[in-house]
Protein backbone atom coordinates (compact mmCIF):
# COMPACT_ATOMS: atom_id res chain seq x y z
CA UNK A 1 0.00 0.00 0.00
CA UNK A 2 1.04 4.06 -0.61
CA UNK A 3 0.66 4.00 2.96
CA UNK A 4 2.96 2.28 3.90
CA UNK A 5 5.79 3.70 1.91
CA UNK A 6 5.59 6.65 5.01
CA UNK A 7 7.61 3.86 7.19
CA UNK A 8 10.47 3.84 4.74
CA UNK A 9 10.75 7.93 4.99
CA UNK A 10 13.58 7.54 8.19
CA UNK A 11 17.22 6.80 7.74
CA UNK A 12 17.99 3.06 7.17
CA UNK A 13 18.34 1.15 10.07
CA UNK A 14 20.45 -2.49 9.95
CA UNK A 15 17.73 -5.35 10.40
CA UNK A 16 20.44 -6.79 12.86
CA UNK A 17 20.36 -3.88 14.56
CA UNK A 18 19.28 -4.13 18.57
CA UNK A 19 18.59 -0.16 18.62
CA UNK A 20 14.90 -0.17 16.72
CA UNK A 21 13.22 -1.63 13.85
CA UNK A 22 14.12 -0.28 10.50
CA UNK A 23 10.77 0.28 9.52
CA UNK A 24 10.18 2.08 12.80
CA UNK A 25 9.65 5.91 10.77
CA UNK A 26 10.72 9.22 12.05
CA UNK A 27 9.69 10.49 15.83
CA UNK A 28 8.05 13.65 16.02
CA UNK A 29 9.91 16.69 17.14
CA UNK A 30 9.78 18.70 19.83
CA UNK A 31 8.58 22.20 18.50
CA UNK A 32 10.20 25.14 19.43
CA UNK A 33 7.10 27.42 19.81
CA UNK A 34 5.24 25.27 22.29
CA UNK A 35 6.48 26.32 25.78
CA UNK A 36 5.96 28.00 29.11
CA UNK A 37 8.75 29.94 31.31
CA UNK A 38 7.48 30.42 34.62
CA UNK A 39 9.13 32.00 37.46
CA UNK A 40 9.18 31.13 41.16
CA UNK A 41 10.11 34.60 43.73
CA UNK A 42 11.20 36.71 41.41
CA UNK A 43 10.38 40.62 42.31
CA UNK A 44 8.07 41.63 45.31
CA UNK A 45 4.76 41.79 43.18
CA UNK A 46 2.63 38.36 42.54
CA UNK A 47 1.34 37.20 40.72
CA UNK A 48 4.42 36.87 37.98
CA UNK A 49 2.02 35.69 35.44
CA UNK A 50 2.61 38.58 33.41
CA UNK A 51 6.02 37.44 32.79
CA UNK A 52 5.12 34.03 31.45
CA UNK A 53 2.81 35.79 29.01
CA UNK A 54 5.46 38.31 27.81
CA UNK A 55 8.45 35.92 27.11
CA UNK A 56 9.19 36.22 23.30
CA UNK A 57 11.80 33.42 23.54
CA UNK A 58 14.47 31.12 25.87
CA UNK A 59 17.21 29.40 25.99
CA UNK A 60 17.91 26.04 27.19
CA UNK A 61 20.59 25.40 29.47
CA UNK A 62 23.66 24.59 28.39
CA UNK A 63 26.05 22.37 30.94
CA UNK A 64 30.19 22.94 30.42
CA UNK A 65 32.46 20.37 32.39
CA UNK A 66 35.90 22.05 32.85
CA UNK A 67 38.87 19.98 31.73
CA UNK A 68 41.64 18.59 33.84
CA UNK A 69 44.49 17.50 32.06
CA UNK A 70 46.77 14.46 32.99
CA UNK A 71 50.28 14.69 31.16
CA UNK A 72 51.95 11.34 30.75
CA UNK A 73 55.19 10.44 29.20
CA UNK A 74 54.53 10.93 25.17
CA UNK A 75 51.12 12.08 25.61
CA UNK A 76 48.29 13.52 27.84
CA UNK A 77 44.95 12.62 28.82
CA UNK A 78 41.76 14.40 29.98
CA UNK A 79 39.12 13.69 33.08
CA UNK A 80 36.42 16.16 33.57
CA UNK A 81 36.30 18.57 36.35
CA UNK A 82 33.59 20.08 38.30
CA UNK A 83 30.20 20.95 35.79
CA UNK A 84 29.33 24.32 35.23
CA UNK A 85 26.06 25.44 34.12
CA UNK A 86 25.97 28.48 31.27
CA UNK A 87 23.57 31.39 31.54
CA UNK A 88 20.60 31.32 30.18
CA UNK A 89 18.77 34.28 28.33
CA UNK A 90 15.25 35.20 28.09
CA UNK A 91 13.63 37.81 25.95
CA UNK A 92 10.52 39.77 27.26
CA UNK A 93 7.94 42.15 25.50
CA UNK A 94 7.60 45.23 27.00
CA UNK A 95 4.42 46.57 27.90
CA UNK A 96 2.72 49.81 27.78
CA UNK A 97 1.32 49.73 30.95
CA UNK A 98 4.65 48.81 32.73
CA UNK A 99 3.91 45.23 34.21
CA UNK A 100 6.92 43.80 32.97
CA UNK A 101 8.73 47.17 33.89
CA UNK A 102 8.06 46.93 37.24
CA UNK A 103 8.41 43.22 38.02
CA UNK A 104 11.85 43.09 36.58
CA UNK A 105 13.02 46.54 38.23
CA UNK A 106 11.55 44.79 41.69
CA UNK A 107 13.73 42.22 41.30
CA UNK A 108 16.91 44.09 40.38
CA UNK A 109 16.36 46.49 43.10
CA UNK A 110 16.19 43.07 45.79
CA UNK A 111 19.66 42.13 44.52
CA UNK A 112 20.88 45.83 44.88
CA UNK A 113 18.88 48.70 46.37
CA UNK A 114 20.22 51.46 43.50
CA UNK A 115 18.49 54.18 45.72
CA UNK A 116 19.79 53.57 48.93
CA UNK A 117 23.14 51.84 47.49
CA UNK A 118 22.97 49.00 49.86
CA UNK A 119 22.84 45.19 48.41
CA UNK A 120 21.37 42.33 49.83
CA UNK A 121 22.67 40.74 53.22
CA UNK A 122 22.65 36.88 51.14
CA UNK A 123 21.81 35.04 48.56
CA UNK A 124 18.36 33.45 49.67
CA UNK A 125 17.30 37.12 49.98
CA UNK A 126 16.99 37.23 45.87
CA UNK A 127 17.46 34.21 44.50
CA UNK A 128 14.33 32.72 42.26
CA UNK A 129 13.67 29.78 40.24
CA UNK A 130 13.27 29.57 36.80
CA UNK A 131 10.64 26.84 35.23
CA UNK A 132 11.00 26.12 31.24
CA UNK A 133 8.37 23.71 29.91
CA UNK A 134 7.84 22.11 26.54
CA UNK A 135 4.14 21.62 25.76
CA UNK A 136 2.10 19.75 23.40
CA UNK A 137 0.18 22.40 21.55
CA UNK A 138 -3.22 21.73 23.71
CA UNK A 139 -5.12 24.98 25.24
CA UNK A 140 -8.53 26.18 26.70
CA UNK A 141 -10.93 22.87 27.13
CA UNK A 142 -7.86 20.73 26.52
CA UNK A 143 -5.31 21.99 28.61
CA UNK A 144 -1.69 20.87 27.69
CA UNK A 145 0.50 17.90 28.32
CA UNK A 146 3.80 19.14 29.69
CA UNK A 147 6.33 17.30 27.54
CA UNK A 148 10.03 18.12 29.02
CA UNK A 149 10.57 20.62 32.01
CA UNK A 150 13.66 21.99 33.16
CA UNK A 151 13.87 23.79 36.64
CA UNK A 152 16.65 26.21 37.55
CA UNK A 153 17.39 26.85 40.94
CA UNK A 154 19.58 29.66 42.76
CA UNK A 155 18.84 31.49 39.92
CA UNK A 156 19.70 35.63 40.00
CA UNK A 157 19.92 38.33 37.11
CA UNK A 158 23.30 38.62 35.89
CA UNK A 159 22.42 40.97 33.31
CA UNK A 160 19.30 43.44 32.41
CA UNK A 161 19.22 45.29 29.00
CA UNK A 162 16.05 47.60 28.18
CA UNK A 163 17.71 47.53 24.49
CA UNK A 164 16.96 50.40 22.09
CA UNK A 165 13.94 52.07 20.70
CA UNK A 166 14.28 52.67 16.37
CA UNK A 167 12.38 55.10 14.31
CA UNK A 168 12.89 52.85 11.21
CA UNK A 169 11.51 49.35 13.35
CA UNK A 170 7.98 48.32 13.71
CA UNK A 171 8.99 45.59 16.08
CA UNK A 172 7.76 45.75 20.27
CA UNK A 173 10.48 47.00 22.66
CA UNK A 174 12.11 44.08 24.38
CA UNK A 175 14.15 43.81 28.01
CA UNK A 176 16.64 41.15 27.77
CA UNK A 177 17.36 38.63 30.72
CA UNK A 178 20.46 36.95 31.21
CA UNK A 179 20.39 34.47 34.37
CA UNK A 180 23.23 33.16 36.24
CA UNK A 181 22.20 29.65 38.09
CA UNK A 182 23.68 27.31 40.60
CA UNK A 183 22.10 23.99 39.40
CA UNK A 184 19.56 22.72 36.74
CA UNK A 185 17.44 19.35 36.57
CA UNK A 186 14.79 17.58 34.52
CA UNK A 187 11.82 16.93 36.58
CA UNK A 188 10.77 14.52 36.81
CA UNK A 189 14.27 13.13 37.62
CA UNK A 190 14.01 10.02 35.89
CA UNK A 191 13.72 11.84 32.65
CA UNK A 192 17.04 13.02 31.94
CA UNK A 193 19.11 15.17 33.76
CA UNK A 194 18.86 13.87 37.89
CA UNK A 195 18.12 11.05 36.78
CA UNK A 196 19.79 7.75 38.93
CA UNK A 197 22.60 6.40 37.56
CA UNK A 198 24.45 3.37 38.80
CA UNK A 199 27.89 4.84 40.76
CA UNK A 200 30.54 2.57 40.07
CA UNK A 201 34.41 2.60 41.17
CA UNK A 202 37.36 2.10 39.03
CA UNK A 203 40.70 2.46 39.51
CA UNK A 204 41.84 3.48 35.86
CA UNK A 205 41.79 6.90 33.83
CA UNK A 206 41.11 5.00 30.62
CA UNK A 207 37.86 4.49 29.21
Amino acid sequence: MAVASLLNMTVPVASNSDQSAGNQGLLMPLLKYRFRVTFLNFGVTNPTTELTKQVMDFTRPNVNFNQIEIPVYNSRMYLQGRPEWQQVTVNLRDDANGSVRVLVGEQIQKQFDFAEQTSAVSGIDYKFTTQFEALDGGNGQNGPTTLETWQLYGCFLAEVNYNNFDYNSNDPATITLTIRYDNALQIPTSNGVGKAVTRTSGASISG
